[in-house]
């Protein structure tokens, strides 16, 4: 979408219907495949190619006693990797929420105005829900979209994520988009679009195959409010690579049980005699066959199931699925009390690589949503506009903790390294100076509650 920059630099920072329409051509390939990704993920009817399988409609052959008995049976089964990919790493990534920190080097305890204006921003939009979701949406269709807006009514800065297909970023960093585009159906099921630039949205409404400009409205914001957050840079999910080898496993395994179906539903062959419609019709009540010649023979037609190839080759899909979308499976037992420390983090290491991307690519994200929400506050706030390049984000991994190896590992330590950086090591601690602070103030209450050695002072006696 780059091209269209300079065409709506010179068209005064605005677009036309005929080119809004033209780049929501382009879009359609991107919107499609994220919808898919999206619909597979949710396991629906259309999403899952493994829903979709029929077995082909064969005809009888010329001799009308052979007839095709193996496609009576057809299950479609899905084994959703996509799914527990994704979960797996939204969880790993984003199960313990962003910590977002203000620090201008003088604000004591991180209660200064602009630390309180963070909090009530970041309860007020519900913030640890809207990030895991934002980072989710990301993980699932390789990008996600989040607006920022002033709410009517109480003039308070607002954010909500936008599904990414509606979404189409203009420039060459979502993160930062020069320009951005919303269209979708209203409620009336018209096709409606929004012009985002760094101050107005542009209202248009499709009528009649063409979209047409509607009213001008300014966001209050000096920066484009509907900005992206990338994946990655090639901005693919973390399921599009190993696709693929998921659909052999569905197919594998449907076959699979296909087969043992079959072999339930085996077909009774009459060798050397004819079973006339009294005795089959018969059969399934009364169980008995009876043969008068001695070449007659009835028995089943089963086919033999190869289960250690079988096997074999769905533990070759699953090791190979796993390892190229760098994941891990945590319920594998090698994942129990016994691992940790080193070894854990070698066996975490190619996700953990992955999620080093992803935060990253969300610290880039919520600086720029920042700059865009500083920019609104420091309108009617005691605030500068690029104080937003003092908001600090955390990111902490979501994994067992042994907290009893890290007291031994800091007890070691004790004397050795400085206090902050000691306690620091301490994972349910998330604030090291604060919590020496708060240590210092127990010590000193504790000081202040002890008595003097050697109980009240008393005259001492004089000597006459």
């Amino acid at each position: 979408m780059q091209k269209y920059v300079s065409f709506i630099r010179e068209n005064n920072n605005k677009i036309t219907g005929k080119i809004l329409q033209e780049i929501i051509t382009d879009h359609e390939e991107e919107r499609n495949l994220m919808i898919k990704l999206y619909a597979r993920y949710m396991a629906s009817r259309k999403g899952v190619p493994i829903f979709n399988r029929k077995h082909p409609d064969y005809d009888e052959f010329s001799l009308r006693s052979v007839k095709r008995i193996d496609d009576k049976v057809n299950n479609t089964l899905n084994n959703a990797f996509d799914g527990e990919i994704i979960d797996t790493a939204t969880g790993y990534f984003l199960g313990h929420p962003i910590s977002y920190k203000y620090n201008d080097g003088e604000e004591a305890n991180g209660t200064s105005p602009i630390t309180t204006e963070i909090d009530t921003f970041n309860l007020r939009n519900h913030v640890e829900d809207a990030d895991a979701e934002l980072g989710k949406m990301a993980i699932i269709c390789g990008k996600a979209a989040r607006l920022a807006y002033i709410e009517k009514g109480t003039g308070h800065e607002r954010i909500k994520n936008i599904d990414p297909w509606q979404v189409i970023f203009i420039g060459d960093n979502i993160h930062e988009p020069d320009y951005s585009i919303r269209y979708f159906k209203d409620s009336e099921g018209k096709n409606r679009a929004e012009f985002y630039n760094d101050r107005y949205i542009y209202h248009f409404t499709e009528e009649s195959g063409k979209y047409e400009e509607g009213e001008k409205e300014e966001h209050f914001f000096e920066f484009n409010p509907l900005f992206g957050l990338a994946n990655n840079k090639e901005k693919q999910g973390d399921a599009e690579k190993v696709l693929y080898l998921i659909d052999a496993y569905d197919r594998t395994l449907s076959d699979a049980s296909n087969e043992i179906e079959q072999y339930r539903l085996a077909y009774m062959v009459f060798k050397g005699l004819r079973a006339d419609d009294e005795t089959a019709d018969d059969l399934p009540r009364t169980r008995i066959i009876e043969l008068l010649e001695k070449d007659d023979s009835v028995d089943y037609l089963t086919k033999d199931i190869n289960d250690d190839l079988i096997e074999h080759h769905l533990d070759r899909l699953e090791k190979n699925i796993l390892k190229f979308a760098k994941s891990v499976d945590f319920s594998d037992d090698q994942f129990g009390t016994t691992v940790t420390g080193v070894a854990m983090r070698y066996k975490l290491l190619s996700l953990e690589n992955k999620c080093i991307t992803k935060e990253r690519k969300m610290t880039a994200a919520l600086r720029y949503q920042y700059k865009v929400i500083f920019s609104a506050w420091a309108k009617r706030k005691n605030v500068a506009k690029d104080d937003y390049l003092k908001v600090g984000f955390t990111f902490k991994r979501n994994l067992p903790v042994d907290v009893e190896g890290e007291a031994k590992t800091t007890s070691m330590l004790q004397g050795r390294v400085p206090e902050e950086k000691r306690l620091s090591l301490l994972s349910f601690i998330e604030d090291p100076k604060a919590a020496l602070e708060e240590m210092q103030k127990e010590q000193d209450d504790f000081d202040n509650r002890q008595e003097p050695l050697g109980g009240e002072d008393v005259d001492e006696p004089t000597s006459d």
